[in-house]
Parts: structure tokens; sequence; C-alpha cells
């Protein structure tokens, strides 16, 4: 999620699970060929495990992203092909690849070419008025038959028109369905399901039908809603809150003497209050504050 999932965001989010895989913002092949390569990959050891997610319609440039994928310790890379945005539109990359199958399986063929790691594609059920189950299940045959073993599919189609990246999150009907049965149409594949899933039943209905489950929004505004799945499913211990808080605080005072500005580090606790008494009050603190460790102190009073 692009200005949501950046490596604070991700160290906050592991602290209220251990198994959950996390992403990184989508990033296009071109920035880590050519920017700030460091500043872009790197990241805390205690995010593992961890998928480097990239954009681009560039076999070659991706291919070398993947080699940068595994000398940086990464455990998967993601070719994002479901985003609607119109600055992804203009660069040709992101859903509107979805169009182009056969581009898509030269991308993942030069990966999978390069590295040994797991090349994954993220995607939607369509795209425009190419909507149809059938159209899916050859966008998948096709481009699984390059290599690409795990697909992670939100379950709406996307307009590349007239709807903006929010609308596109909300407007589509989700159809969940259609993802159901490309578990039945293709066994030996895996498929993740994304889109809309806010609570614990659903997410139990869900795994009776496909491999996992993508949680994205719904941890940005309750990050606990990780803690309640591996809770659910691992049995695993909730986490105390203020534990959580004392840690990222030591996390956050750490980076901010390496000159992480404290607006950034603390974008991540807005969702930490979610529901709880006096949240709207120690969000608004927060939002003030310039000192982690009043906050901290404030807060746990």
């Amino acid at each position: 999620m692009i200005d949501y999932s950046d490596r604070h965001s991700r160290y906050f989010w592991r602290l209220f699970s251990s198994r959950a895989r996390l992403y990184t913002e989508m990033i296009h092949a071109q920035a880590i060929l050519n920017q700030n390569r460091e500043g872009l990959l790197e990241y805390s050891s205690e995010e593992h495990p961890l998928a480097l997610q990239v954009g681009g319609n560039d076999p070659q440039a991706l291919a070398a992203c993947a080699v940068y994928a595994k000398k940086y310790g990464y455990d998967e890379i993601n070719l994002n092909v479901g985003c609607p945005s119109a600055r992804v539109q203009s660069g040709h990359f992101g859903v509107c690849l979805m169009k182009e199958p056969k581009l898509i399986s030269h991308c993942v063929a030069s990966m999978i070419q390069r590295v040994d790691l797991p090349v994954t594609v993220k995607t939607r059920i369509g795209v425009d008025k190419q909507d149809s189950y059938e159209f899916l299940c050859e966008f998948i045959k096709t481009v699984s038959e390059a290599g690409c073993e795990e697909f992670i599919i939100h379950a709406r189609k996307a307009w590349l028109k007239g709807l903006s990246p929010k609308q596109n999150r909300d407007i589509p009907p989700l159809m969940y369905e259609r993802v159901y049965q490309l578990k039945k149409d293709f066994p030996k594949l895996k498929f993740i399901l994304n889109g809309g899933i806010k609570e614990i039943n659903t997410a139990k209905q869900h795994l009776n039908k496909v491999d996992g489950i993508m949680v994205g929004r719904e941890v940005c505004r309750d990050p606990y809603f990780l803690s309640q799945l591996e809770k659910t499913f691992y049995d695993s211990e909730i986490p105390r809150r203020e534990n959580i808080l004392q840690r990222y605080v030591t996390y956050a005072e750490q980076k901010q003497k390496e000159g992480i500005p404290l607006k950034i580090l603390l974008k991540p606790l807005l969702g930490l209050f979610h529901g709880q008494a006096g949240a709207k009050q120690k969000r608004h603190y927060l939002l003030q504050c310039n000192n982690l460790s009043q906050f901290l102190k404030k807060t746990m009073i």
C-alpha cells in the first residue's frame, strides 16, 4: 500500500503478529535500479517474513530487481498488476497490464530465471470490460505457465477511467466466488484472497476455500486485527497495548537519532487506540507531540 506499508509501519505491525507475511509498498523497478536503492530496500530484520512488491513492465529491469531482492534478503518478490492509480497507468504498469498477460508472463519468467525466490503476482479479477471469468482463467493460465505458482487476488475488477483509486477499492462489487472457483479450477496453484476482509468469522470462511488471505486497510485502521487473526489461527497471545507502545517508542527513538522525521515515525501509531476510551484525545495528542518519551508517559497514565 503506497504511503502506508513503509518500513516503520511494517516494524509496528510485526509487533502484533509474528507469522503474517508483510509486503513493502509497491516500488517501481526503475526507482530500485536508478534511485536511492539503499533507502528504498533497507528494512529491520524483525520484519521477516517480508516480500518486496515491485511495479513495472520491463522484464529485464524486473529481473534485475529480483536479484536485488535476493541480495537484500527478502523472502519473496511480488509483481503488482492490480493498482489502478492514474500515475501507475501513465507509466503503463499496475492493473492495466492485466490486458497484456503475455507481457506479464515474460516479466515473471525473467525474474524466476534470475533468482530462487518465490515470484508471486498481485492482481484483480478483471479490468474495464475484460471482466468475465473466462478472461480471468486465461490470465491465470498464461501467467502460471511462466512459473508463477501463487496469486494474490483482490476480488474486485478495476475501472481505469472514471473511478479514483479509493473508489476502485469500494465501488466495484466484491466477487469472492470467482476466487473460490479459481482454486477449484487450478488446484495446484495457491490463491490468496484480498479485499474487504474486516471480520474474523469472514476470514475463517474464506480460508475454507482458498490458501490464504491478505488484509490491508483494516490493519491500518485497527492493527489489533492482526493479533486477533493470529490468536484465532495459531492460538497466540494477544500483546498488551502498553508493551506494543513501549517497544515501538524504543524503535522510533533510535530511528529519530538516525535522522528519520518524527512525523513519519508517528503515523503507524494512529490506529493503536482504535476502539479505546479516549482514543480521539490520544490521537490528537500524538499528532501534536514532539517527544516520544513524553507521549509514552502521558499515554500510560
